[in-house]
């Protein structure tokens, strides 16, 4: 059950106890469950794109979420996301800057995400649309908020989706302010990025202290 802690009218998305609110999205299967309090999810060879989805839609809000991460893993948190009904052909911007389209299949998850990434680039708090058109806005010119990640520790995100606005903070380091038309409402959700190689097997990105305060 999804509960309200009376802190200015904010919300835990995540129990402590188990997935209850919470669906896969992207697969059959997911390799997402709690232990010892915290959401973990770990790669496995052969699991597509995954991802733990609300089951309700968020339209206006302030999210915050600490997370965890291996080095070597790409994931994410996914707001105002929703699901493709019939292919799609997007433009796409990649992780090289270079600009280019992606075709998305009927069923790909798609939306916004604010960017985890343990890589040496740390673009964590970067603005990014999953499933497509790619990094809308990417931390290279942010020195600060790319330093402000901490590598293999607790880190904290703070998420604002108002309107056409948005903002998103990592560890108290402003990354992303920008604006955006593409989608008002929808789910959010945690990735589980697939794995192509074993030295990615057994990965681990862990979740907690997920709230959400919904915005008038």
């Amino acid at each position: 059950m999804i509960s309200c802690n009376q802190d200015r009218g904010w919300v835990d998305l995540f129990n402590g106890t188990d997935l209850e609110g919470w669906e896969v999205m992207g697969a059959t299967e997911s390799n997402f469950f709690v232990e010892d309090g915290i959401l973990v999810a770990e790669t496995k060879m052969e699991l597509p794109n995954t991802f733990l989805a609300t089951t309700n839609s968020y339209a206006n809000f302030e999210l915050e979420v600490d997370f965890k991460v291996n080095r070597g893993m790409n994931t994410g948190v996914q707001i105002r996301s929703g699901v493709y009904e019939e292919p799609t052909t997007t433009p796409y911007l990649n992780g090289s800057l270079e600009e280019g389209t992606r075709d998305w299949k009927a069923g790909t998850v798609n939306g916004y995400q604010i960017e985890i990434d343990p890589s040496d680039r740390a673009w964590s708090g970067g603005f990014y649309e999953e499933g497509g058109r790619g990094w809308l806005v990417p931390l290279n010119e942010n020195d600060e908020a790319r330093k402000a990640f901490n590598q293999e520790d607790w880190n904290h995100f703070r998420i604002i989706a108002d309107g056409n606005h948005f903002q998103t903070w990592i560890n108290g380091v402003k990354a992303v302010e920008t604006t955006d038309d593409k989608a008002s409402t929808g789910f959010i959700a945690l990735q589980l990025h697939s794995i192509k190689n074993e030295d990615q097997l057994g990965l681990r990105v862990r979740w907690k202290n997920i709230r959400i305060h919904e915005l008038d």
